[in-house]
């Protein structure tokens, strides 16, 4: 079982080059600008500044690797969807992720990351579709599930779902960095990875 607290931050990589050796398997974090991946990353490590959160969406421009207990890597990418973002950047970091989730081969799954308050954007429909056609193994994790009541609940799950083109409501986690509601199970997926229950052939 993983120890929450024995994370450490390796390195932030631009290019293919500077990833690490594949030596852990990898779960990658992907979502939209300000949606809560550093967060998702404090709280399931019950580290308060282990990942950097930011009032500046788009300020992660880079892969940053964290070494979760020296056996999984964490890896947070580039945020998207954020306009003041200038083209180019954009370009780049599309360029980036098509090199990172078609060739890095110790990938074993992506959580996207969505705001369960509101319907998908065009963006998480893109990075869905992406995800797919990359052949990497997906789950959605429903982000500031605290702000949403729970009478309220099913019907966000419903229209994520839709949304989305989900077979099923199962593929997506109700998550709160604030109350720690869906950590367990967040935890169950990553473990579930180390378990090689998301082993894929390319």
């Amino acid at each position: 079982m993983l120890q929450a607290q024995n994370i450490e931050f390796l390195l932030s990589a631009a290019r293919k080059d500077q990833y690490p050796d594949p030596i852990f398997k990898e779960i990658a974090l992907a979502g939209r600008s300000n949606v809560g991946k550093s967060s998702f990353i404090n709280t399931m490590t019950h580290h308060k500044k282990m990942a950097r959160t930011s009032s500046k969406p788009g300020k992660t421009q880079q892969l940053n690797y964290y070494v979760w207990d020296k056996q999984v890597y964490l890896v947070d990418v580039p945020g998207y969807g954020y306009a003041r973002v200038s083209k180019q950047a954009r370009a780049q970091w599309q360029t980036q992720l098509q090199d990172y989730f078609y060739e890095r081969e110790n990938l074993e799954l992506v959580l996207l990351l969505i705001d369960f308050r509101h319907e998908p954007t065009k963006d998480d429909r893109a990075m869905k579709k992406f995800l797919e056609e990359s052949g990497v193994p997906f789950f959605i994790i429903a982000t500031k599930a605290d702000k949403v009541k729970r009478n309220q609940w099913n019907k966000h799950l419903q229209r994520i779902k839709s949304s989305l083109d989900l077979v099923t409501v199962d593929q997506i986690l109700p998550y709160s960095s604030l109350t720690k509601e869906g950590r367990e199970e967040a935890l169950d997926i990553i473990e579930g990875v180390l378990a090689g229950d998301f082993d894929h052939e390319e």
